[in-house]
C-alpha cells in the first residue's frame, strides 16, 4: 500500500509531499517526505505518487495499491481525465511508467480523514523548508528558504 499526498501554500507556493508505505496488514515499511520549493500542489501530489512508487519498488513489492486523496492524479492514472496542464505532462508520464513496472497496480481515491499520516508528513515537509521566496518569471535557480528574521 502506498498512501501519498501533496500539498502547496498558496498554491503556488511552497510545496511538499508525504508518502507512507505498508505492507497488506498495515506494517508500516517506510515513511518518506521532501520540500519541493516553489509549486503547485497538483505538481507535489504527482511528485508524491512518484517518490511512492520508487519506495515501493526499492522494497520489492510487485503488486501496489497507491492510495491517494488527490482526485486529478489518481483520475489521470486511471485514464479517465486527460493531463492537460503541460507542467504535469511529464510527472504524470513518469507515474504511468513507474507504475507499468509492477505486476497489479490499483488508483484509488481517499479522502483525507483517511489520508492522515501521508498528509502531516506533506505539512511537516512543506513546514521544514522555512519561508520561501517566490520566484520571478526569469528566475533560472530553484527557490529557496528565505534567510534571516521576518518583519
Amino acid at each position: 500500500m502506498v498512501w501519498t499526498d501533496g500539498g502547496a501554500r498558496g498554491n503556488p507556493g511552497p510545496a511538499g509531499y508525504g508518502v507512507v508505505v505498508t505492507d497488506r496488514d498495515g506494517n508500516l515499511l517506510a515513511e518518506l517526505s521532501e520540500g519541493i520549493g516553489w509549486a503547485t500542489n497538483n505538481v507535489a501530489e504527482y511528485r508524491g505518487v512518484i517518490a511512492g512508487l520508487e519506495q515501493a519498488k526499492a522494497l520489492g513489492a510487485r503488486r501496489v495499491t497507491v492510495r491517494a486523496d488527490s482526485l486529478l492524479a489518481v483520475n489521470q492514472q486511471l485514464g479517465r481525465w486527460k493531463v492537460r496542464n503541460q507542467g504535469l505532462r511529464p510527472l504524470a508520464d513518469e507515474a504511468r511508467r513507474l507504475a507499468r513496472g509492477f505486476e497489479r497496480i490499483t488508483w484509488q481515491h481517499v479522502p483525507r480523514e483517511r489520508n492522515r499520516l501521508a498528509d502531516a508528513l506533506a505539512n511537516r515537509a512543506m513546514d521544514a523548508q522555512g519561508r520561501l521566496r517566490r520566484p520571478s518569471t526569469t528566475a533560472a535557480e530553484p527557490s529557496r528558504p528565505v534567510q534571516g528574521k521576518l518583519g
